[in-house]
């Protein structure tokens, strides 16, 4: 057995027990259930792995603020630009940075077209991101985002990271967390790119990495104006550019419901002022609808791909490259 299905093997009897113990109590239940539907994504994915790439996942401990105890990860590729760009990519729930760095694509990608990757990671007992408190909705609040956006801030001083060339990616609650990190700071992300995510939030309780029901299982919709002003309501008063956004969905997601695409579309093609009506639409495959607002190049404002019968189980093969060059990583 290859060390990435001994490790997936690992996880998903972790997750199983969790879900059959007594005492885990409705919140984490409904995570581990949810949890368990993100782990299709590894388990999709493992035939498709990438090589191992040339550098090494290194932890960087004492980065700055970091008010959750999170651990930051880097990939830095042996051959780099003077000021390279930055990539942040955030995991699913249960999963980890070192999961994301050993599960995905991004860290070969980052050799060929170089620029550094960070993968944040959560430590404790609830390991989705916190989207739900009314610390993490707001620019310099503090949780899960303010620690995120120390590491970055550790990349522009330590590495001499381009800080304007800073880029959000994640899957289910790490696609979550990419909508709130371009909520919370449209001054440094330029465009990020969320797999199976839900609207800036939508996912707001109140409470400390809360658990929202109505919003995972598609029952909140608002107006584009509604929407947009709540993120508009992130970072009061700002006035500069908005980062672009690609969005990625199957319409069959049970971890996520399909609906909340549609919100995400409302939501972010009102901040970014293009109408909801897609100025390009086309059929890379017979189940991939692939719609772009505000103009039809490959870097639009806003980006919605829908794939019809998918479950929670996205990024496939080949979409991270696809998400590089929407973001302007990779031509």
């Amino acid at each position: 057995m290859s060390r990435q299905r001994r490790r997936f093997a690992v996880a998903a009897a972790s997750l199983a027990r969790a879900t059959h113990v007594g005492r885990t109590g409705r919140w984490l239940r409904k995570a581990a259930t949810a949890a368990a539907v993100a782990l299709s994504v590894i388990a999709g994915s493992l035939a498709f792995a990438s090589p191992a790439s040339a550098a090494t996942l290194t932890r960087v401990d004492n980065f700055g603020y970091n008010p959750t105890n999170l651990q930051m990860y880097e990939y830095v590729p042996a051959k780099l630009p003077r000021h390279p760009a930055v990539l942040v990519v955030a995991h699913w729930c249960t999963g980890s940075g070192p999961d994301m760095y050993n599960y995905t694509e991004f860290a070969s990608l980052a050799d060929q077209y170089g620029f550094i990757v960070v993968y944040p990671s959560i430590t404790g007992d609830i390991k989705c991101w916190d989207v739900a408190s009314d610390a993490a909705l707001k620019h310099d609040g503090s949780s899960d985002p303010a620690g995120v956006m120390s590491m970055v801030r550790w990349e522009i001083a330590n590495r001499g990271a381009n800080q304007h060339q800073v880029y959000m990616t994640g899957i289910s609650s790490g696609a979550m967390l990419t909508n709130v990190m371009l909520a919370d700071y449209p001054d440094v992300f330029k465009a990020g790119s969320a797999f199976m995510g839900v609207p800036y939030h939508c996912f707001y309780t109140g409470t400390f990495r809360g658990w929202n029901s109505d919003c995972s299982t598609g029952n909140i919709t608002k107006t584009p104006q509604e929407w947009g002003d709540l993120v508009r309501s992130a970072y009061p008063g700002y006035t500069g550019p908005r980062p672009r956004i690609q969005l990625w969905h199957g319409t069959e997601d049970s971890g996520l419901n399909h609906h909340n695409l549609g919100e995400e579309i409302k939501q972010w093609t009102n901040v970014l002022g293009v109408s909801q009506t897609p100025v390009f639409t086309d059929q890379p495959q017979s189940i991939w609808t692939r719609t772009r607002y505000g103009n039809a190049s490959t870097q639009p404002p806003v980006e919605a791909n829908s794939f019809q019968g998918y479950g929670h189980e996205l990024p496939k093969p080949g979409m991270a490259l696809l998400a590089l060059k929407f973001m302007g990583l990779a031509p």
